[in-house]
């Protein structure tokens, strides 16, 4: 396991394959961090599938009212939804969409983004500027790799749970 710094801008993932630990970057996209860390103490990210998971591109998931597996789940509807609370306005910044960041999922409005993400699988810097990165994998990134690609997938991973570090 990393070594965690500031546990309360840390979020523990748990995969199939282990623990994927993410630093959130909070002097960066506050909103966002905060949005993570609300969802992930409400428990809503736990059971959440990988609805978009494209190789050399990223993995998604975060469609916490139409992808968990435990709630009326609907493959089909996963990766449509987002959470009941209000869209987060774009804080887009310097930092590159580098091979395990975190970056938030939206619409073609830059003000749409709620609760889904992505992990970049590589550098992507076509998205910088555009999507809000607010979180780098600092261990655990084999296991993202190891997430089964689709658009949706046949049979998909999911976050079984998501916690932050200082609650773990």
């Amino acid at each position: 396991m990393a070594d965690i710094k500031d546990p309360e801008n840390t979020i523990i993932m748990t995969l199939k394959g282990g623990d994927v630990v993410i630093e959130l970057l909070n002097d960066i996209a506050p909103e966002h961090c905060k949005r993570m860390k609300e969802l992930a103490r409400e428990g809503a990210y736990d059971n959440v599938v990988f609805h978009r998971v494209i190789d050399g591109f990223m993995a998604q998931t975060g469609d916490v009212a139409n992808g968990n597996t435990e709630n009326d789940f609907d493959l089909r509807r996963a990766g449509t939804g987002g959470s009941d609370k209000p869209n987060l306005p774009a804080e887009f910044s310097g930092i590159p969409h580098d091979r395990g960041t975190l970056g938030a999922a939206r619409s073609q409005n830059p003000n749409s983004a709620n609760s889904q993400f992505f992990i970049n699988f590589s550098d992507n810097h076509f998205l910088n500027r555009q999507y809000t990165v607010y979180g780098r994998v600092i261990s655990g990134m084999e296991h993202v790799d190891a997430i089964t690609r689709g658009e949706p997938p046949a049979s998909p991973d999911k976050m079984l749970s998501v916690k932050v570090a200082a609650d773990a």
